[in-house]
Order: C-alpha cells, then sequence, then structure tokens
C-alpha cells in the first residue's frame, strides 16, 4: 500500500489542511492513539491512497479486526475503572495530588461518590474532585482512628513534664492522659503498643506512680501538722485548767 501526496507542475504540494489534520490525530495528551484516532488514521488512508495499486480488502478487514479488539479494550478498561471507582465510595482514601509546578500534596477523606467525565473518572472527596489516577491509599476507617487516636496521645503525653520535674499542679494533665487512653477501643491501644515508643506508656505510668508518692506525702504532712495542732490544744487546755 502507498500512500500519495498531489503533484501540480511537476512539484509536490504542499497539502498543509491533510498535514494538520494528521498531525493532530497522532498528538493527543498522553501520547497514545485512541479509537478515534485509529479511525481518522484508516480514513485518511483510504482518502490518500495511490489508486493504482489500492489497499486490498484483506488489509482493511485486518485493520477494522485491530480497530475492533482496541475498542473492547477500551470498554472493559472503562469498566473495569468505573467497578474499582464504585467500590471506594464510602471508603476513607488519601490521594496523592501534584501540581502543575510539581509540588505534591496528600488529600485524606471518605468518597462520596464518583464522577465519569470525558472517559475519565473522578473521586468525590471533601467537596472536592479527584482523578482517580491520582488514588494513592484506601484506608480502614478503624486503622485512621487508631493512628489518629496514636496521635493525639503522643501529644499529650510530650506535653507533660518529666519525672523529676513534676508538681502536684500536674495531676490533672496526668489524670487527663490516663483517662484518654483508657477510653480508647482494645484496637487502638494494641495499635498504641505496637507502633509507639514504649517509652510513651512507660513515662505516664511513672508520672502516675511519682504522683501517687507525692499525694501520700502531701496527706502525710497534713496529719502531722492536723494531730500537732491537736496536741498543742490539749496542752494549751490542761494548762488553763
Amino acid at each position: 500500500m502507498a500512500i500519495i501526496q498531489a503533484v501540480q507542475d511537476g512539484k509536490v504540494v504542499d497539502t498543509s489542511a491533510s498535514s494538520q489534520s494528521l498531525s493532530n490525530v497522532t498528538k493527543s495528551d498522553n501520547s497514545s492513539l485512541d479509537k478515534e484516532a485509529f479511525l481518522q488514521l484508516l480514513v485518511a488512508q483510504m482518502k490518500y491512497q495511490d489508486p493504482l495499486e489500492p489497499t486490498s480488502n484483506t488489509e482493511y478487514i485486518s485493520q477494522l479486526a485491530t480497530f475492533s479488539s482496541l475498542e473492547e479494550m477500551q470498554n472493559l478498561n472503562s469498566t473495569m475503572e468505573t467497578s474499582q471507582a464504585t467500590n471506594l465510595v464510602g471508603k476513607t482514601v488519601i490521594m496523592k495530588v501534584t501540581s502543575a509546578s510539581g509540588e505534591t500534596t496528600y488529600v485524606t477523606g471518605p468518597v462520596d461518590y464518583i464522577v465519569r467525565e470525558n472517559g475519565n473518572t473522578y473521586l468525590s472527596i471533601n467537596n472536592g474532585l479527584y482523578s482517580l489516577d491520582d488514588l494513592d491509599t484506601v484506608v480502614d476507617a478503624d486503622y485512621l482512628d487508631a493512628t489518629n487516636a496514636a496521635t493525639a496521645f503522643q501529644y499529650m503525653i510530650a506535653k507533660l513534664p518529666n519525672v523529676n520535674r513534676l508538681s502536684l499542679s500536674d495531676k490533672d494533665k496526668v489524670e487527663a492522659a490516663r483517662k484518654y487512653y483508657d477510653s480508647l477501643t482494645d484496637y487502638q491501644k494494641q495499635y498504641i503498643q505496637n507502633n509507639l515508643d514504649k517509652a510513651y506508656l512507660e513515662k505516664l505510668e511513672a508520672l502516675e506512680a511519682e504522683l501517687k508518692k507525692m499525694l501520700a506525702d502531701s496527706n502525710s504532712g497534713n496529719s502531722d501538722n492536723t494531730d500537732g495542732d491537736a496536741s498543742g490544744d490539749t496542752t494549751g487546755d490542761n494548762a488553763q485548767a
């Protein structure tokens, strides 16, 4: 098969319109040929074939078969993509979004619904639409809650003073940290134990032990003062008697 170009006065004519048309067909946003481009190329091939050496019917049939296979593959891919996106509705995902300047940001949230537009699939997350191609991670809801709980617990313990600087004024903060930890589910506690440094729990336990000792000493001192006052009052009463 041969593709010919118009000749006028012994010179090849620059058919810029057709050249531009073919240029547009062969270039796409992702540098690949879709079924529309394939059809346009096939039509252009038929239009500009050499009438003295026309393309055989067998070759056209082969190309049409190739086109049919391409269309079926694209339809199958579209169906699988839609099915994948539909299964993500209600789940928490992390999207890795790269801006035109090359800056990468991460968006986390549940998928509210999906949108199909111009052959592309988009996920609705936090009132924004993100391409399915930007999907980075699908997160289990319990796992996400556990990571958030671990981060909060880690922050609370980090704000507490060291044992050697503990005072009775820190009592409420230490008790609040313990109350928060005890309110967590078994899964969240297990996550903290497995993923956080053991020093965080050990620090809380050490602070609680030291606080208990300080409170005991304080109560003991108050008891001694009370006994002393009572003894002094009795002596005074005896003296007056």
